[in-house]
């Protein structure tokens, strides 16, 4: 269960992370290996919110925009 921190941003990230965890092909990879390594679901969810949100902290230090894989 994860409850700290702000409820709405920590909900947009969790959505986002379920989002990219379909779609974006780097991070998609990325939750299939977890999976595959024998991580729960939720889990394996949150490691993407968390390596999400690390990837758009990284970019607004930079300034750069999002790049495809």
């Amino acid at each position: 269960m994860i409850a700290g921190g702000r409820g709405t941003a920590r909900w947009a990230l969790y959505m986002a992370a379920l989002v990219a965890s379909r779609h974006n092909p780097l991070l998609k990879a990325f939750y299939r290996r977890l999976l595959a390594a024998g991580k729960p679901k939720v889990l394996a969810l949150i490691a993407v919110a968390r390596k999400l949100l690390t990837t758009l902290n990284a970019m607004l230090r930079d300034n750069k925009k999002w790049q495809h894989a």
